[in-house]
């Protein structure tokens, strides 16, 4: 199967798919490709870039909604929340003020930009806190 860029007389742009280019050639000839907005069988291929991967793993797996919560559960269990003070104390463990633990908090994204400039690990996680104690 492959995916068409086509275009009608009337400059309407919409996709469709083929069993092969030698089928899309052998359906307009017989008039059998419509233009999806107005009908007209006057439609060629336009130009489009070919969908390439380049490495054998096509998508990332989702994670489900159990994957998130036991994510979450570790986390809670393992770590200490800081609230909105999150920028301020993981700068303060990198710079050897506090001792260094697992922490979760809040930082805008000024604040968490400003951290990996500096070289100090963050990560974005994929859920809200449920604590809410700064």
């Amino acid at each position: 199967m492959i995916r068409f860029h086509l275009r009608c007389a009337q400059d309407h742009e919409f996709e469709s798919w083929f069993q092969s280019g030698e089928a899309f050639d052998k359906l307009v000839a017989a008039n059998m490709v419509n233009c999806t907005t107005c009908g007209t069988t006057k439609v060629r291929k336009m130009i489009m870039a070919p969908a390439v991967s380049t490495s054998s793993r096509i998508t990332a797996p989702k994670p489900s909604e159990a994957d998130l919560a036991a994510l979450r559960e570790k986390v809670e269990a393992h770590s200490d929340y800081v609230g909105k003070g999150f920028a301020k104390e993981a700068r303060d463990m990198h710079d050897g003020l506090v001792p260094e633990r697992p922490i979760y908090g809040e930082a805008n994204l000024k604040e968490a930009r400003k951290l990996v400039e500096d070289g100090i690990p963050v990560v974005p996680l994929p859920f809200m806190p449920r604590k809410k104690t700064n």
